[in-house]
């Protein structure tokens, strides 16, 4: 698969201290990914560039063909419009109060106006609340709307869909099935899918986990079936400098410090706690 999602350096400064201080990232189309981090870490302020919202101090942004440096009027509009989705946190941002389920899921649709309804029922079919198609959002759960949110921000057929911590006002059960709705987007219609969140236990229920600490992507876990097993993967993520993040853990199992030894192996790079190489 190729690329959809490419991000570089990105580098976003409000005040002295950056939100974002040289984050990395790409994902291929079809892929479901979850970027976690602490509350500050700078994964917000990364999904807000990636929706367009925002336009990074430093770095490159790509997707689907868009420079996201560069969107400016009528082309950050085409690129909110038909490239990206978008799903909030709070269930108040994502629908209109004063419309019903299958209102608020038209209501953005370029379709012409007579397949919009059939088209608004299918989506909400998909993520499991076609049982909520006519009730205004003070009718519903929290996860019914969010749920109701995934199919309005898939109303026009974005190849990349942006969810922003979309359980974290909700229960562990009602959470599953918010996230249960993402995997069935992104498997029946090939809408590749990122979500923002700070729960690390989102790895399991995702392909690809990216953590992000201070500003930097700074490591990832792939987790592959093979023979009904699942093994994970720990990557680092290394910018151009050839800089990487060693997580913590490893960090502090080895008393790596300030200071490392390296080795070049015929395969690989070995680090060792100074003085302990051999």
């Amino acid at each position: 698969m190729s690329a959809l999602l490419e991000a570089d350096g990105l580098v976003k400064a409000f005040g002295p201290t950056p939100a974002l201080a040289g984050a990395s990232i790409a994902v291929a189309a079809g892929e479901i990914v979850a970027i976690v981090g602490a509350s500050g870490s700078g994964k917000s302020t990364l999904l807000a560039i990636l929706s367009g919202l925002d336009a990074p101090t430093a770095g490159r942004a790509e997707v689907a063909g868009f420079d996201l440096t560069q969107l400016r009027g009528r082309a950050r509009v085409a690129y909110q419009r038909s490239v990206v989705g978008f799903v909030w946190q709070q269930t108040s941002r994502n629908l209109l109060p004063y419309l019903t389920a299958r209102q608020n899921v038209a209501m953005p649709m370029t379709a012409p106006r007579r397949q919009r309804a059939a088209r608004a029922d299918e989506l909400l079919d998909l993520v499991g609340v076609a049982h909520v198609a006519d009730r205004q959002p003070q009718e519903m759960s929290g996860g019914e709307q969010q749920r109701v949110a995934i199919a309005t921000a898939l109303a026009n057929e974005p190849q990349l869909l942006l969810a922003d911590e979309p359980t974290g006002e909700l229960d562990t059960t009602t959470a599953q099935e918010v996230f249960d709705a993402l995997r069935t987007a992104n498997r029946e219609s090939g809408t590749t899918v990122v979500v923002v969140t700070h729960d690390t236990a989102v790895s399991s229920l995702v392909e690809r986990t990216v953590a992000i600490r201070d500003g930097r992507t700074s490591s990832e876990v792939l987790r592959r079936d093979a023979g009904g097993d699942v093994t994970h993967e720990e990557y680092a993520v290394m910018d151009r400098a050839g800089r990487l993040q060693v997580p913590r853990e490893y960090r502090e199992a080895l008393a790596l410090t300030r200071r490392v030894r390296l080795a070049l192996e015929s395969d690989h790079v070995s680090v060792w706690p100074d003085g302990s190489a051999r």
